[in-house]
C-alpha cells in the first residue's frame, strides 16, 4: 500500500465487528474472561486477550497499529499526551547520573521535563547546534546514552541530518529519539533513515482538528515492550477509547490536510519573506532557509510551520497578534486553523531567558501555524495585522 492508502485501512477485524467499516470505540474499563484459567494465563503472558483498559484496549490497539505501520516502524504505544509520551521514552532510557545530548532550541516542556530529571535524579542534559560531528564529540560524555532531536526544530525551524546522528549514535553505542511532531510522518519517517524511536504530540497533524489531547511513539518491539511494560503499564500515562477513535478519524485525511497546509504555508511564506514589517523569516521551504538543502533531502514536502520575526520588538509582535481578526492566537498546531503564538512568552516561557537567547528564540518571535482556509484569506489578515491597517 501506499502510505496515503494505509492512513484509511488499518489493521480492524471487520467480520468481528459486525461488518463496521469504521473501527468501534471499546468504552469499556475492563474485560471479562472466559473462566478464571484464562484471567490467569492472560496476565501471566500466556494467552492473548485483552484485561484492562490500562493495558490495552482495542480501539487504541488500532490506533497503534495503524501508527506503526505509518512510521514503519514495528510497534507503537499510545499515550494521554505527547508529554506522556515523551516522558515515557526518556525515562524508559535513562537512570540517575546519564547524560543526554539534546537539540537546542527544543519544546519548552521538554526542556522542563530534562530540567525535573535533572533536579530529581542528576540526569544531565547539553543543548546543542548538531550541525557537525566536532559539535557532538565535543559534547560527548562517558554517561551519554541518548541523542534527541527535534527536526524541524520548535520555533526556529533549524533541522538535524538523520545520517549525521546516526551514524554517530551507532559508533557511540547511543539511542536516537526523534520528535516528529512538526513534520507527521506523511513529510517525514527518522526511521527509515536509522533512528530508534518516534515521538509525536499527535494532537497535532495526526489528529488534526483541534479536539484530542494524546501522544504516541513508535520503534522496535523488544525496546517498545519495556517501554508498555513499565513505563507505559505502571505511571499510567495511557489514551482512551474515544481519543483513539478520534486520532484514527482524523488518520484518514491526514494525507489530503498535509498537501493543502503545505501548499498554503508555500504561499504565505513568500508573502511573509517580502513584506516590510518582517525580519527574517524560518521556513524549510524558503530556498534562502540556511537548510533548505536538507529538508529537500530528508522531508517529501517542508511543512506548514514557519516562524518571523517583526520589526519592533515584543510590543510589535503583541500589537500585530492583537489586531488579528480571523487567525486565532492559540499555542497548538496542525488545527484546520492558521494558528498564531509568541514563543518567548508562551510555549518557551518555562526557559530562562539567556537559555532562549541561546537558542535563538527572541522577542519579536511568532511562530505561525498554516491551517486549511483559503491562502488568500490567511494574507488578508496576516497583511492587516503588520501593517496596522
Amino acid at each position: 500500500m501506499k502510505k496515503e492508502t494505509g492512513y484509511i485501512h488499518g489493521h480492524e477485524d471487520k467480520e468481528r465487528h459486525y461488518g463496521s467499516l469504521v473501527p468501534p470505540i471499546y468504552q469499556s474499563s475492563t474485560f471479562t474472561f472466559p473462566d478464571a484459567e484464562s484471567g490467569e494465563a492472560r496476565f501471566a503472558g500466556n494467552e492473548g486477550g485483552y484485561m484492562y483498559s490500562r493495558l490495552g484496549n482495542p480501539t487504541v490497539r488500532e490506533f497503534e497499529e495503524r501508527m506503526a505501520k505509518a512510521e514503519g516502524g514495528e510497534k507503537a504505544l499510545a499515550f494521554a499526551s505527547g508529554m506522556a509520551a515523551v516522558s515515557a521514552v526518556l525515562t524508559s532510557l535513562l537512570k540517575s547520573g546519564d547524560h543526554v545530548l539534546v537539540s537546542k532550541g527544543v519544546y519548552g516542556c521538554t526542556f522542563g521535563l530534562l530540567s525535573w530529571l535533572y533536579d530529581r535524579f542528576q540526569v544531565r542534559a547539553a543543548y546543542i547546534s548538531m550541525e557537525n560531528e566536532a559539535d557532538l564529540e565535543e559534547h560527548l560524555q562517558p554517561t551519554t546514552k541518548v541523542i534527541y532531536v527535534e527536526t524541524p526544530i520548535n520555533p526556529t525551524m533549524k533541522m538535524t541530518d538523520f545520517s549525521l546522528i546516526t551514524k554517530f549514535a551507532k559508533e557511540h553505542n547511543l539511542t536516537v529519539v526523534v520528535d516528529n511532531t512538526f513534520a507527521s510522518p506523511y513529510l517525514q519517517r527518522p526511521l527509515e533513515r536509522n533512528a530508534d524511536v518516534v515521538v509525536h504530540s499527535a494532537t497535532k497533524y495526526l489528529g488534526g482538528h483541534g479536539d484530542v489531547i494524546a501522544g504516541v511513539a513508535v520503534g522496535n518491539f523488544d525496546f517498545m515492550e519495556v517501554v508498555r511494560k513499565n513505563a507505559q503499564k505502571d505511571m499510567g500515562g495511557v489514551l482512551g477509547s474515544f481519543e483513539s477513535w478520534l486520532l484514527l478519524r482524523g488518520m484518514k485525511t491526514l494525507a489530503v490536510r498535509m498537501d493543502r497546509h503545505c501548499s498554503n504555508a508555500k504561499v504565505i511564506a513568500g508573502k511573509l519573506k517580502n513584506h516590510p514589517q518582517v525580519e527574517s523569516i524560518f521556513f524549510p521551504g524558503d530556498p534562502d532557509f540556511n537548510q533548505y538543502y536538507l529538508a529537500k533531502k530528508q522531508m517529501d514536502q517542508p511543512g506548514a510551520m514557519i516562524s518571523f520575526t517583526v520589526k519592533g520588538g515584543k510590543e510589535a509582535a503583541f500589537n500585530m497578534m492583537n489586531r488579528l481578526k480571523m487567525i486565532a492566537i492559540a499555542v497548538s498546531l496542525g488545527d484546520a486553523e492558521t494558528l498564531v503564538q509568541h514563543p518567548a512568552s508562551m510555549t518557551h516561557a518555562v526557559i530562562p531567558e539567556a537559555e532562549r537567547e541561546f537558542m535563538e528564540i527572541g522577542d519579536n518571535m511568532l511562530r505561525l501555524s498554516v491551517g486549511l482556509e483559503h491562502h488568500e484569506d490567511i494574507w488578508r489578515d496576516l497583511e492587516q495585522a503588520l501593517t496596522g491597517e
